[in-house]
Protein backbone atom coordinates (compact mmCIF):
# COMPACT_ATOMS: atom_id res chain seq x y z
CA UNK A 1 0.00 0.00 0.00
CA UNK A 2 0.86 3.30 -0.42
CA UNK A 3 -0.03 6.92 -1.13
CA UNK A 4 1.07 7.73 -5.03
CA UNK A 5 -0.66 11.77 -5.38
CA UNK A 6 -1.22 13.68 -1.74
CA UNK A 7 -2.83 17.06 -2.28
CA UNK A 8 -3.81 19.55 0.83
CA UNK A 9 -5.96 22.85 0.99
CA UNK A 10 -6.06 24.83 3.96
CA UNK A 11 -4.45 22.10 6.16
CA UNK A 12 -2.17 23.52 8.82
CA UNK A 13 0.43 26.16 7.03
CA UNK A 14 -0.63 25.05 3.51
CA UNK A 15 -3.05 27.15 1.37
CA UNK A 16 -2.47 24.47 -0.78
CA UNK A 17 -0.58 21.76 -1.97
CA UNK A 18 -0.01 19.27 -4.82
CA UNK A 19 2.77 16.35 -4.52
CA UNK A 20 3.46 13.12 -5.83
CA UNK A 21 4.86 10.38 -4.45
CA UNK A 22 5.14 7.25 -5.04
CA UNK A 23 6.49 4.15 -3.79
CA UNK A 24 9.64 3.78 -1.37
CA UNK A 25 11.54 6.09 0.48
CA UNK A 26 10.55 10.05 0.16
CA UNK A 27 12.80 11.96 2.17
CA UNK A 28 10.97 15.81 3.52
CA UNK A 29 13.91 17.68 4.44
CA UNK A 30 13.40 21.48 6.22
CA UNK A 31 13.85 23.94 8.89
CA UNK A 32 11.80 23.11 11.61
CA UNK A 33 8.41 25.11 11.62
CA UNK A 34 8.49 24.91 8.08
CA UNK A 35 5.74 22.40 7.18
CA UNK A 36 7.26 18.90 6.33
CA UNK A 37 5.77 17.28 9.48
CA UNK A 38 2.46 18.76 8.34
CA UNK A 39 2.56 16.49 4.91
CA UNK A 40 2.77 13.73 6.74
CA UNK A 41 0.59 14.11 8.91
CA UNK A 42 -1.84 15.03 6.51
CA UNK A 43 -1.22 11.36 5.41
CA UNK A 44 -1.47 9.93 9.31
CA UNK A 45 -5.05 11.43 9.06
CA UNK A 46 -6.26 10.01 6.46
CA UNK A 47 -5.37 6.60 8.01
CA UNK A 48 -6.84 6.85 11.71
CA UNK A 49 -8.88 10.28 11.67
CA UNK A 50 -6.32 11.34 14.79
CA UNK A 51 -3.01 13.20 14.54
CA UNK A 52 0.23 12.18 16.72
CA UNK A 53 0.90 15.93 16.96
CA UNK A 54 -2.73 17.14 18.09
CA UNK A 55 -6.10 15.56 20.36
CA UNK A 56 -8.45 17.81 18.17
CA UNK A 57 -9.35 19.07 14.98
CA UNK A 58 -8.68 22.40 15.23
CA UNK A 59 -5.26 23.43 15.06
CA UNK A 60 -5.22 21.30 11.40
CA UNK A 61 -7.39 23.68 9.93
CA UNK A 62 -5.20 26.70 8.52
CA UNK A 63 -5.40 30.11 10.39
CA UNK A 64 -8.62 32.66 9.04
CA UNK A 65 -10.39 29.62 7.39
CA UNK A 66 -12.99 27.25 8.53
CA UNK A 67 -12.43 24.07 6.53
CA UNK A 68 -9.20 21.84 5.33
CA UNK A 69 -9.25 19.07 2.82
CA UNK A 70 -6.83 16.72 2.52
CA UNK A 71 -6.82 14.07 -0.99
CA UNK A 72 -5.23 11.34 -1.47
CA UNK A 73 -4.80 8.62 -4.47
CA UNK A 74 -3.65 5.25 -2.66
CA UNK A 75 -2.74 2.32 -4.67
CA UNK A 76 -3.25 -0.90 -3.01
CA UNK A 77 0.89 -2.10 -3.83
CA UNK A 78 3.61 -2.61 -6.58
CA UNK A 79 1.75 -5.61 -7.97
CA UNK A 80 -1.61 -4.37 -7.05
CA UNK A 81 -3.13 -1.74 -9.43
CA UNK A 82 -6.65 -1.18 -7.40
CA UNK A 83 -7.11 2.13 -5.97
CA UNK A 84 -8.78 4.48 -3.74
CA UNK A 85 -9.27 8.26 -4.01
CA UNK A 86 -9.53 9.34 -0.40
CA UNK A 87 -10.92 12.51 0.85
CA UNK A 88 -11.72 14.09 3.98
CA UNK A 89 -13.28 17.72 4.87
CA UNK A 90 -12.25 19.17 8.37
CA UNK A 91 -14.76 21.66 9.22
CA UNK A 92 -14.45 23.90 12.41
CA UNK A 93 -17.37 23.92 14.64
CA UNK A 94 -18.86 21.44 12.45
CA UNK A 95 -19.17 17.86 11.49
CA UNK A 96 -16.31 16.19 9.73
CA UNK A 97 -17.06 14.92 5.79
CA UNK A 98 -15.43 12.29 4.20
CA UNK A 99 -15.50 10.48 0.52
CA UNK A 100 -13.86 7.37 -1.06
CA UNK A 101 -13.71 7.26 -4.81
CA UNK A 102 -16.23 10.51 -4.60
CA UNK A 103 -18.90 8.91 -3.10
CA UNK A 104 -19.72 9.55 0.73
CA UNK A 105 -19.21 7.85 3.49
CA UNK A 106 -21.69 7.81 5.88
CA UNK A 107 -20.29 7.46 9.24
CA UNK A 108 -16.66 8.36 9.58
CA UNK A 109 -15.59 5.03 11.54
CA UNK A 110 -16.27 3.57 8.27
CA UNK A 111 -13.40 5.63 6.61
CA UNK A 112 -11.24 4.04 9.41
CA UNK A 113 -8.74 1.31 7.37
CA UNK A 114 -8.90 2.41 3.53
CA UNK A 115 -5.34 3.60 4.72
CA UNK A 116 -3.13 2.25 6.86
CA UNK A 117 -0.11 3.70 8.70
CA UNK A 118 2.78 3.05 11.32
CA UNK A 119 3.71 6.36 12.93
CA UNK A 120 7.33 6.37 14.24
CA UNK A 121 7.96 10.18 16.23
CA UNK A 122 9.37 11.72 19.36
CA UNK A 123 6.02 11.52 21.02
CA UNK A 124 6.93 7.64 21.11
CA UNK A 125 9.13 7.48 23.78
CA UNK A 126 5.67 8.62 26.04
CA UNK A 127 5.13 4.76 25.45
CA UNK A 128 7.62 3.57 27.63
CA UNK A 129 8.31 6.52 29.97
CA UNK A 130 4.36 8.48 30.21
CA UNK A 131 1.17 7.62 32.10
CA UNK A 132 -1.26 4.91 31.31
CA UNK A 133 -2.94 6.91 28.93
CA UNK A 134 -0.22 7.12 26.22
CA UNK A 135 0.06 3.24 26.30
CA UNK A 136 -3.93 2.94 25.99
CA UNK A 137 -3.63 5.04 23.06
CA UNK A 138 -0.81 3.20 21.26
CA UNK A 139 -2.27 -0.27 21.90
CA UNK A 140 -6.26 0.85 21.02
CA UNK A 141 -4.46 2.46 17.69
CA UNK A 142 -3.08 -0.76 17.04
CA UNK A 143 -6.03 -2.69 17.67
CA UNK A 144 -7.99 -0.31 15.24
CA UNK A 145 -5.33 -0.42 12.72
CA UNK A 146 -5.84 -4.10 12.55
CA UNK A 147 -9.53 -4.59 12.84
CA UNK A 148 -11.32 -0.97 11.67
CA UNK A 149 -14.61 -1.78 12.84
CA UNK A 150 -12.89 -1.80 16.29
CA UNK A 151 -13.18 2.13 16.19
CA UNK A 152 -16.85 2.18 16.42
CA UNK A 153 -16.65 -0.57 19.30
CA UNK A 154 -14.06 2.10 21.05
CA UNK A 155 -16.51 4.99 20.07
CA UNK A 156 -19.61 3.39 21.52
CA UNK A 157 -17.41 2.07 24.69
CA UNK A 158 -16.49 6.12 25.51
CA UNK A 159 -19.98 7.13 25.02
CA UNK A 160 -21.49 4.70 27.40
CA UNK A 161 -18.68 5.45 30.02
CA UNK A 162 -19.71 8.67 29.86
CA UNK A 163 -23.05 8.41 29.94
CA UNK A 164 -22.69 6.20 33.18
CA UNK A 165 -20.38 8.31 34.71
CA UNK A 166 -23.26 11.08 34.27
CA UNK A 167 -25.49 8.76 36.15
CA UNK A 168 -23.14 8.08 38.88
CA UNK A 169 -22.31 11.58 39.71
CA UNK A 170 -26.49 12.45 39.93
CA UNK A 171 -26.14 9.27 42.20
CA UNK A 172 -23.20 10.07 43.91
CA UNK A 173 -25.33 13.90 44.88
CA UNK A 174 -28.34 12.04 45.97
CA UNK A 175 -26.44 9.49 48.23
CA UNK A 176 -28.41 7.91 50.53
CA UNK A 177 -31.82 9.00 48.14
CA UNK A 178 -30.92 6.40 45.85
CA UNK A 179 -34.00 3.94 45.15
CA UNK A 180 -35.11 0.84 42.75
CA UNK A 181 -35.41 2.61 39.38
CA UNK A 182 -31.77 4.76 39.79
CA UNK A 183 -30.56 1.02 40.34
CA UNK A 184 -32.27 -0.45 36.94
CA UNK A 185 -31.27 2.42 34.97
CA UNK A 186 -27.41 1.48 36.18
CA UNK A 187 -27.60 -1.93 35.51
CA UNK A 188 -28.85 -0.67 31.96
CA UNK A 189 -25.87 0.71 31.69
CA UNK A 190 -23.57 -1.94 33.02
CA UNK A 191 -24.54 -4.58 30.41
CA UNK A 192 -23.90 -1.73 27.80
CA UNK A 193 -20.37 -1.32 28.98
CA UNK A 194 -19.84 -4.03 29.79
CA UNK A 195 -20.76 -5.25 25.78
CA UNK A 196 -18.27 -2.84 24.56
CA UNK A 197 -15.27 -3.41 26.89
CA UNK A 198 -15.39 -6.54 27.06
CA UNK A 199 -14.84 -6.67 22.92
CA UNK A 200 -12.43 -4.13 23.22
CA UNK A 201 -10.52 -5.98 25.82
CA UNK A 202 -10.31 -9.45 23.88
CA UNK A 203 -8.95 -7.38 21.10
CA UNK A 204 -6.80 -5.07 23.43
CA UNK A 205 -5.11 -9.21 24.57
CA UNK A 206 -5.31 -10.35 21.29
CA UNK A 207 -2.97 -7.84 19.58
CA UNK A 208 -0.72 -7.77 22.85
CA UNK A 209 -0.03 -11.23 22.88
CA UNK A 210 0.41 -11.49 18.76
CA UNK A 211 2.82 -8.28 19.17
CA UNK A 212 5.44 -9.39 21.64
CA UNK A 213 7.85 -12.03 19.50
CA UNK A 214 7.61 -9.06 17.02
CA UNK A 215 8.32 -6.84 19.11
CA UNK A 216 11.54 -8.99 21.21
CA UNK A 217 12.90 -9.76 18.00
CA UNK A 218 13.19 -6.41 16.65
CA UNK A 219 14.35 -5.00 20.38
CA UNK A 220 17.00 -7.86 19.80
CA UNK A 221 17.80 -6.25 16.25
CA UNK A 222 18.11 -2.62 17.42
CA UNK A 223 19.53 -2.84 21.03
CA UNK A 224 23.26 -2.45 21.07
CA UNK A 225 23.11 -4.55 24.24
CA UNK A 226 19.93 -6.89 24.23
CA UNK A 227 17.93 -8.15 27.20
CA UNK A 228 14.52 -9.61 26.69
CA UNK A 229 11.52 -7.33 26.78
CA UNK A 230 8.05 -8.39 27.86
CA UNK A 231 4.54 -6.81 28.19
CA UNK A 232 1.98 -7.47 31.04
CA UNK A 233 -1.60 -6.22 30.86
CA UNK A 234 -2.98 -4.64 33.77
CA UNK A 235 -6.44 -5.11 34.07
CA UNK A 236 -9.18 -3.13 36.74
CA UNK A 237 -11.00 -7.01 36.61
CA UNK A 238 -10.54 -9.35 39.40
CA UNK A 239 -9.91 -12.95 37.83
CA UNK A 240 -8.40 -12.44 34.46
CA UNK A 241 -5.24 -13.94 35.63
CA UNK A 242 -6.86 -16.99 36.23
CA UNK A 243 -9.17 -16.69 33.49
CA UNK A 244 -5.72 -16.27 30.92
CA UNK A 245 -4.30 -18.81 32.71
CA UNK A 246 -1.84 -16.80 34.52
CA UNK A 247 0.39 -17.60 37.74
CA UNK A 248 -1.89 -16.38 40.43
CA UNK A 249 0.88 -15.27 42.61
CA UNK A 250 1.20 -12.22 40.98
CA UNK A 251 -0.14 -8.81 41.11
CA UNK A 252 -4.35 -9.38 39.63
CA UNK A 253 -4.65 -8.87 36.15
CA UNK A 254 -0.87 -9.29 35.25
CA UNK A 255 0.91 -11.01 32.52
CA UNK A 256 3.11 -13.72 33.65
CA UNK A 257 6.63 -14.11 33.13
CA UNK A 258 6.80 -15.28 29.34
CA UNK A 259 8.71 -18.68 28.54
CA UNK A 260 12.39 -18.29 28.30
CA UNK A 261 12.26 -19.92 24.50
CA UNK A 262 11.39 -19.13 21.19
CA UNK A 263 8.67 -21.48 20.74
CA UNK A 264 7.12 -20.56 24.17
CA UNK A 265 2.87 -21.67 24.29
CA UNK A 266 0.78 -18.76 24.96
CA UNK A 267 -2.87 -19.48 26.48
CA UNK A 268 -5.39 -18.24 23.53
CA UNK A 269 -6.63 -14.62 24.68
CA UNK A 270 -10.62 -15.16 26.21
CA UNK A 271 -13.17 -14.02 23.98
CA UNK A 272 -15.59 -11.12 24.52
CA UNK A 273 -18.25 -13.70 26.51
CA UNK A 274 -15.72 -14.21 28.85
CA UNK A 275 -14.74 -10.98 29.78
CA UNK A 276 -18.04 -9.15 29.67
CA UNK A 277 -19.04 -11.95 32.74
CA UNK A 278 -16.08 -10.58 34.48
CA UNK A 279 -16.65 -7.17 33.79
CA UNK A 280 -20.31 -7.36 35.22
CA UNK A 281 -18.54 -9.03 38.15
CA UNK A 282 -16.43 -6.25 39.14
CA UNK A 283 -18.83 -3.67 38.33
CA UNK A 284 -21.43 -5.10 40.85
CA UNK A 285 -18.22 -5.77 43.35
CA UNK A 286 -17.33 -2.07 43.33
CA UNK A 287 -21.08 -0.73 42.98
CA UNK A 288 -20.79 0.89 46.50
CA UNK A 289 -17.41 2.46 45.50
CA UNK A 290 -18.64 3.80 42.16
CA UNK A 291 -21.72 5.41 43.90
CA UNK A 292 -19.73 6.88 46.91
CA UNK A 293 -17.29 8.15 44.25
CA UNK A 294 -19.06 9.59 41.14
CA UNK A 295 -17.34 7.18 38.57
CA UNK A 296 -16.68 3.98 37.30
CA UNK A 297 -13.83 2.10 38.62
CA UNK A 298 -13.59 -0.97 36.09
CA UNK A 299 -13.37 -1.35 32.28
CA UNK A 300 -10.47 -1.11 30.01
CA UNK A 301 -9.76 2.95 30.65
CA UNK A 302 -8.50 2.08 33.89
CA UNK A 303 -5.85 -0.45 32.47
CA UNK A 304 -2.45 -0.19 32.18
CA UNK A 305 0.67 -2.25 30.43
CA UNK A 306 3.96 -2.93 32.37
CA UNK A 307 6.80 -2.97 29.48
CA UNK A 308 9.77 -4.28 30.98
CA UNK A 309 13.25 -4.87 29.87
CA UNK A 310 15.12 -7.61 31.63
CA UNK A 311 13.64 -7.99 35.40
CA UNK A 312 12.94 -4.25 35.66
CA UNK A 313 9.70 -1.87 34.64
CA UNK A 314 11.28 -0.20 32.00
CA UNK A 315 9.22 2.78 33.47
CA UNK A 316 11.53 4.55 36.12
CA UNK A 317 14.44 1.92 35.43
CA UNK A 318 15.63 2.11 31.39
CA UNK A 319 18.07 4.54 29.84
CA UNK A 320 16.93 7.08 27.89
CA UNK A 321 18.87 4.59 25.37
CA UNK A 322 17.16 1.77 26.32
CA UNK A 323 13.93 3.65 26.24
CA UNK A 324 14.22 4.77 22.64
CA UNK A 325 15.24 1.03 21.59
CA UNK A 326 11.74 -0.11 23.50
CA UNK A 327 9.46 2.23 21.61
CA UNK A 328 11.20 1.82 18.46
CA UNK A 329 10.90 -2.25 18.80
CA UNK A 330 7.52 -1.62 19.57
CA UNK A 331 6.72 0.24 16.40
CA UNK A 332 8.68 -2.26 14.32
CA UNK A 333 6.90 -4.81 15.91
CA UNK A 334 3.40 -3.66 15.16
CA UNK A 335 5.26 -3.13 11.57
CA UNK A 336 5.85 -7.21 11.35
CA UNK A 337 2.61 -8.06 13.24
CA UNK A 338 0.27 -6.42 10.68
CA UNK A 339 2.43 -7.63 7.79
CA UNK A 340 1.83 -11.42 9.22
CA UNK A 341 -2.21 -10.28 8.91
CA UNK A 342 -1.49 -9.65 4.87
CA UNK A 343 -1.06 -5.82 5.51
CA UNK A 344 1.59 -3.55 3.89
CA UNK A 345 1.15 -0.33 5.83
CA UNK A 346 2.55 2.88 4.79
CA UNK A 347 5.73 3.87 7.44
CA UNK A 348 5.89 7.47 8.58
CA UNK A 349 9.16 8.12 10.69
CA UNK A 350 8.75 11.80 11.88
CA UNK A 351 11.83 13.50 13.12
CA UNK A 352 12.65 10.41 14.77
CA UNK A 353 16.62 9.93 13.48
CA UNK A 354 17.33 13.29 15.14
CA UNK A 355 16.74 11.34 18.52
CA UNK A 356 18.44 8.26 17.92
CA UNK A 357 22.51 7.98 18.11
CA UNK A 358 24.36 6.23 15.04
CA UNK A 359 24.03 2.83 15.91
CA UNK A 360 20.20 3.08 16.68
CA UNK A 361 20.05 5.13 12.85
CA UNK A 362 21.33 2.73 10.98
CA UNK A 363 19.53 -0.29 12.39
CA UNK A 364 16.38 1.22 12.33
CA UNK A 365 17.07 2.45 8.50
CA UNK A 366 17.89 -1.13 8.31
CA UNK A 367 14.78 -2.62 9.37
CA UNK A 368 12.67 -0.34 7.28
CA UNK A 369 14.34 0.46 3.81
CA UNK A 370 12.43 -2.22 1.88
CA UNK A 371 8.89 -0.87 2.93
CA UNK A 372 7.11 -0.60 0.15
CA UNK A 373 6.53 3.15 1.11
CA UNK A 374 8.68 4.84 4.11
CA UNK A 375 8.08 8.97 4.42
CA UNK A 376 10.55 10.65 6.64
CA UNK A 377 10.81 13.96 7.86
CA UNK A 378 13.98 15.46 9.28
CA UNK A 379 15.47 19.21 10.10
CA UNK A 380 19.17 18.25 8.91
CA UNK A 381 19.63 15.72 5.91
CA UNK A 382 22.55 14.21 6.93
CA UNK A 383 20.71 12.61 10.04
CA UNK A 384 18.74 10.25 7.78
CA UNK A 385 21.13 7.31 7.12
CA UNK A 386 22.21 6.30 3.34
CA UNK A 387 19.89 3.16 3.64
CA UNK A 388 16.88 5.78 3.09
CA UNK A 389 18.06 7.01 -0.07
CA UNK A 390 14.83 7.00 -2.02
CA UNK A 391 13.84 10.61 -3.52
CA UNK A 392 14.79 13.85 -1.32
CA UNK A 393 11.94 16.60 -1.01
CA UNK A 394 13.35 20.30 0.38
CA UNK A 395 10.74 22.10 2.06
CA UNK A 396 11.57 25.86 2.64
CA UNK A 397 9.22 28.49 3.51
CA UNK A 398 11.69 31.37 4.10
CA UNK A 399 9.36 33.38 1.98
CA UNK A 400 12.68 34.42 -1.14
CA UNK A 401 13.08 33.13 -4.03
CA UNK A 402 14.50 29.36 -4.21
CA UNK A 403 14.86 26.47 -6.79
CA UNK A 404 13.76 29.52 -9.34
CA UNK A 405 10.45 30.19 -7.66
CA UNK A 406 9.28 33.22 -7.38
CA UNK A 407 7.49 35.23 -4.32
CA UNK A 408 3.73 34.64 -4.98
CA UNK A 409 1.37 37.28 -4.36
CA UNK A 410 -0.90 35.47 -1.80
CA UNK A 411 2.39 34.26 0.43
CA UNK A 412 5.97 32.62 0.28
CA UNK A 413 6.41 29.89 -1.95
CA UNK A 414 7.23 26.29 -1.03
CA UNK A 415 9.48 24.57 -2.96
CA UNK A 416 9.74 21.19 -2.76
CA UNK A 417 12.79 20.22 -4.75
CA UNK A 418 13.54 16.34 -5.74
CA UNK A 419 16.50 15.27 -7.37
CA UNK A 420 14.90 12.56 -9.87
CA UNK A 421 17.28 9.48 -9.94
CA UNK A 422 18.49 10.01 -13.30
CA UNK A 423 18.02 12.94 -15.17
CA UNK A 424 19.03 15.38 -12.84
CA UNK A 425 16.39 18.06 -10.77
CA UNK A 426 12.93 17.72 -10.08
CA UNK A 427 11.07 21.16 -9.14
CA UNK A 428 8.04 20.74 -7.72
CA UNK A 429 6.09 24.13 -6.07
CA UNK A 430 2.97 24.58 -3.85
CA UNK A 431 1.83 27.83 -2.77
CA UNK A 432 1.85 28.28 0.98
CA UNK A 433 0.28 31.76 2.71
Amino acid sequence: MFVDHLELKDFRSYEAAKLDIGPGVSVFVGPNGHGKTNLVEAVEYLSTLSSHRVSADAPLIRAGTSQAIVRALVVAGRDDPRKLLLELEINAGRANHARINRAPVRRMRDFIGALRTVVFSPEDLAMVKGDPTDRRAFLDALVITRWPRLAGVKSDYDRVLRQRNTLLKTLARRSSRVDGGDVATLDVWNERLAQFGAELLAARLATLSDLMPYARASYAAIAPVNNRVDARYKSSLGGLSELLGYATDGAPGELPEAADTDDEVRTPAPGPDQLAVLMMDAMAARRGDELARGVTLVGPHRDDVTLTIGTLPAKGYASHGESWSLALALRLGSLDMLRADDVEPVLVLDDVFAELDVTRRDRLADAVAKAEQVLVTAAVGSDVPGQLNGQRFDVDLRGSAHAGHEESATGPRVSIVSPALSTGSVHRSVDND
